[in-house]
């Protein structure tokens, strides 16, 4: 099944072409199923990018998904036009009036690192959607910024600066097989990396609540379950497209910031060269497999998500 977007949204086009199955609202009615309810939550200020990037990952499923995209409430986009978000875009305080849920929410990374939590222009709303969640979303994947945030608002798990930035494509260990979440990974994948930013993995374990699923040598801690608030953070980005690394890297070369050529992005770390995506199948693979996890598991009526879980795995 593909994933339900408004045929004049910017991904539409983007995502037909690459072949990713694509359903406008007047096909979707004429399936008579409940479709996948996910929103994103979307505080990255290249908008219509990071639209493509999730809708290209969460609609490559056997299961019809319906997306919303979401705003903070107060905060104004400097970098989407206003037209963009007023006709794709609703803010929190609409949804939460509405008591409407979700079987899952992505919450974006902000380029808003090198700021504490709570100088955050939007940091109350964002714990008020992060509590939110536990009444009104069946699971919730936050990422980079997000994924930090999350962990740091429910767990008390710090974020600690860095004299440098991790920046290129890492490898990263498979700490857990058996989890669901990875099923089919292999035992090391590479995951493009960019942050000033890292979480402790001691400070992690100390929660004794939180299970690592994939970790790096060299950038630490990636992608934590947290099964008590039903959600996983992850630190990295499979979301990247093929030049996002390179997009960063000739901004900063541009605007004479200093800057390292990304590790292990471009054949021969030479910057001349075109980069090779080898993250892409891990990436469908992960957000594949939280899109099953999450409907195996959720109600059937999505009213009482919140109240009720399911999981078909169990006898």
């Amino acid at each position: 099944m593909p994933i339900k977007i408004p045929k004049n949204l910017p991904a539409f086009d983007v995502l037909k072409k690459e072949g990713v199955m694509v359903l406008s609202e007047a096909a979707a009615l004429r399936q008579d199923i409940r479709p996948m309810h996910i929103g994103i939550l979307n505080l990255m200020p290249l908008k219509i990018q990071t639209e493509i990037q999730f809708t290209r990952l969460i609609g490559a499923t056997p299961l019809q998904i319906e997306m919303s995209l979401i705003r903070m409430s107060n905060h104004q986009s400097k970098n989407a036009s206003a037209e963009h978000m007023a006709q794709f875009y609703r803010p929190f305080k609409d949804i939460k009036e509405t008591n409407e849920k979700f079987d899952g929410l992505i919450i974006t990374g902000a380029p808003i690192e090198h700021l504490p939590f709570d100088k955050v222009t939007y940091w109350d709303e964002l714990c008020e959607i992060m509590d939110w969640t536990q009444s009104n979303v069946h699971s919730t994947f936050g990422v980079c910024w997000g994924g930090m945030a999350m962990i740091y608002h429910f767990h008390g798990v710090k974020k600690r600066v860095l004299d440098h930035k991790l920046f290129g494509c890492y490898p990263h260990r498979n700490m857990m097989p058996s989890s669901p979440y990875l099923r089919g990974f292999s035992d090391e994948c590479v995951i493009p990396v960019s942050r000033w930013t890292e979480m402790d993995q001691k400070e992690i374990d100390a929660t004794g609540k939180l299970k690592t699923l994939l970790s790096s040598d060299l950038a630490g801690p990636c992608l934590i379950e947290d099964p008590e608030h039903r959600a996983l953070y992850i630190f990295n980005h499979f979301e990247y497209d093929n030049n996002t690394l390179k997009q960063e890297y000739d901004r900063d070369v541009a605007n004479g910031t200093p800057i390292n050529v990304p590790m292990n992005y471009y054949p021969n770390d030479d910057p001349t060269q075109t980069p090779l995506n080898r993250w892409r199948s891990h990436g469908h693979l992960l957000y594949g497999n939280w899109i099953n996890e999450i409907y195996q598991t959720c109600p059937f009526d999505i009213n009482l998500i919140g109240e009720v879980t399911n999981d078909f795995n169990e006898d």
